[in-house]
């Protein structure tokens, strides 16, 4: 799959960027990867929340195996089959990855300024 196929299956959310790992594509909204391309594959971000939609619907969770090593499931799910056919369904899957994704973000923690940083060492007194 090129990335302008990528970009046709995911216009429901907007714009998307794809950007190459691990041997596969993430892909990205408004900066958050929300779906991976791995293994000639589309997976979508899957959390607490959606992952028994994804379950229900017949998705399969992508397990990671490394020799010798016990395989570790992974917060993403394979299409829906019925979303290939129905771009409605493929933009609610896509909208439920991306929301999923957005809630897995860790929160910014404030940085400190330079100065309020020195003052907490005892110096710029």
């Amino acid at each position: 799959m090129d990335n302008a196929d990528i970009e046709e299956m995911f216009q429901s959310l907007g714009p998307v960027s794809i950007r190459r790992m691990f041997g596969g594509k993430g892909i990205y909204h408004h900066g958050v990867i929300f779906a991976l391309y791995l293994f000639d594959e589309i997976m979508l971000k899957a959390d607490i929340q959606t992952a028994p939609e994804f379950a229900a619907a017949g998705a399969r969770q992508w397990v990671y195996q490394r020799p010798g090593k016990k395989p570790v499931a992974m917060p993403y799910w394979s299409v829906p089959e019925d979303a290939f056919d129905d771009p409605d369904e493929m933009a609610r899957w896509a909208r439920l990855a991306y929301e999923a994704a957005v809630r897995a973000q860790k929160p910014e923690t404030p940085k400190k300024s330079a100065k309020k940083r020195k003052n907490d060492l005892g110096e710029g007194r």
